[in-house]
Parts: structure tokens; sequence; C-alpha cells
């Protein structure tokens, strides 16, 4: 399995790293290296290598059938509600027009918006079932912390 070296849970997970929240198919883009620009509104506050964290609901907004169809993706085989691998946020910026192919998203997503900008994507050999379910963007999946006030900072 991989790991993320330091404090190792079963299976060589590291309890002391945060995991990314994120729908499905876009966890399955970032892992094959073709989603390498994360929106969100707010700008990217851990930075360096986090669990990637398939959420248990899928996207569900216009263009994302196209998009799987396009990449021969099938949203029955994604898995949901586990941890599937490792990014790092390599950087964070404000969005522009430039980041739509990267972020495999409309350009009216991008307006106010950040660019976390991803890189080192490595999935894991078995998805992973986390100790801890999120609440909102950011968790530690195998030890309960607090991450709305730490993150936030």
């Amino acid at each position: 399995m991989d790991s993320i070296s330091g404090n190792q849970q079963p299976g060589g997970l590291n309890k002391n790293v945060i995991a990314l929240s994120i729908q499905q198919p876009w966890a399955e883009l970032i892992l094959r290296g073709l989603k390498t620009i994360e929106v969100r509104r707010v700008p990217a506050r851990p930075r360096g290598q986090v669990y990637l964290y398939s959420s248990r609901r899928p996207a569900r907004f216009p263009g994302v059938q196209e998009l799987m169809t396009r990449h021969g993706i099938s949203l029955a085989a994604l898995p949901l509600g586990q941890i599937v691998g490792r990014v790092e946020i390599l950087e964070c910026r404000r969005g522009c027009p430039e980041d739509v192919a990267a972020a495999h998203v409309p350009a009216a997503m991008l307006k106010d918006a950040y660019s976390w900008i991803l890189g080192n994507p490595a999935r894991f050999t078995q998805p992973v079932q986390p100790k801890f379910v999120p609440f909102g963007t950011w968790f530690y999946p195998f030890q309960r912390m607090r991450t709305n006030v730490r993150h936030r900072r």
C-alpha cells in the first residue's frame, strides 16, 4: 500500500495527514493526472501531500456526463466514500480563464474563485475506508481533530 511517512496506521497510512474531499469523477480525473487544478471559493491553507477522499455523492452539474464519456469513465465503477489516493497541493492562486482546461470546469466557475494547483497524484492499490467521515472539505480520516478551526487560519 502507498503511504505518507510518519505516524503510521495499519496499512501504512499516516494518521496525521489531512484528507481533501472531492466528488467523482473529479477525484478520478485527478488520479489520472488530467485534472491538475481544483477550483474552490476559498484559498487552500494546507499544502503538500494530502489524502484524496472520494465523497459519497458524485458531482451533478451540466457537462459531467459528457466529461465522463470523453474520458471513458463509468460512475458505477468509481469508489465513493473512500480514500482513493494522495495528491500534492503545490500552489494556490486566484483563478483565471486559462485554468478552464486543467480544471475541467466551465469558465464561469472560475469567477471569484481560487485555483489549487495539484501535482504528483498517486492512486492507492485498494481504496481505504476512513475511520472518521468528513464534515466539509478537509478532515483527518484516522483521528478525530477539529479541522474547521485549525486549517482556516
